[in-house]
């Protein structure tokens, strides 16, 4: 994992470090095989998605909504989000993916940036709310994934849960049930987007 990534900071957020593909066409040529044979979606853990960079920004501005809290980065990536929520004081950081390099990259961010964030393996969605602050960047971007979670989001809100989603501008982010609560201009690479920035919004799930 680390030969393929190099220590790089994202643009929204350079004082958190990570271990990035600072080169997206070698990363995925290097582990294309071997992820073909075990089964695992690509590595979508080795980028600073603009989501999680929202949020990350959105924390270390402003500590309130994860001091002293139980939190959750959902569908964590690479742990950004994580990472700035520990950095931020949370009392307690949980990390949920299903791709377990997802999870490995975290361990290693973590370290990298001398925080604590523990892993919650599987699939969370259904789980009952352990979690004072939800975080979830960017997971709007396919019909079957949105319909997967989004009832279950809005059900940890209705139990008293703040439920944040940071979306780009995805096809699949819901009409209703959002409050808008901030907005950043995001640089990416056209490797990964088809543009050079994008704006996402950080909406409170409205229960």
């Amino acid at each position: 994992m680390t030969a393929n990534t190099a220590i790089a900071r994202p643009p929204l957020v350079p004082e958190v470090p990570l271990y990035l593909a600072t080169e997206i066409t070698s990363i995925w040529q290097a582990t294309e095989a071997w992820l073909g044979e075990q089964g695992i979606e690509p590595p979508f853990w080795a980028f600073a998605w603009p989501g999680s960079q929202a949020l990350a920004r959105w924390i270390l501005d402003d500590p309130s909504p994860v001091a002293g809290k139980r939190v959750l980065d959902f569908a964590a990536g690479g742990g950004l989000a994580a990472i700035a929520a520990a950095k931020a004081g949370a009392a307690m950081v949980e990390a949920a993916e299903i791709d377990p390099l997802a999870h490995a990259a975290t361990r290693l961010n973590a370290g990298l940036n001398g925080v604590v964030v523990a892993e919650a393996p599987g699939d969370v969605v259904g789980s009952p709310c352990r979690w004072d602050t939800i975080m979830a960047g960017d997971v709007c971007y396919e019909a079957p994934m949105t319909n997967h979670i989004l009832p279950w989001l809005r059900r940890l809100a209705a139990e008293g849960a703040t439920v944040i989603l940071a979306d780009p501008g995805r096809a699949y982010l819901p009409h209703a049930g959002l409050s808008p609560i901030a907005r950043y201009a995001v640089p990416v690479t056209r490797e990964l987007e088809d543009r050079e920035e994008r704006t996402v919004t950080l909406f409170r799930l409205v229960p």
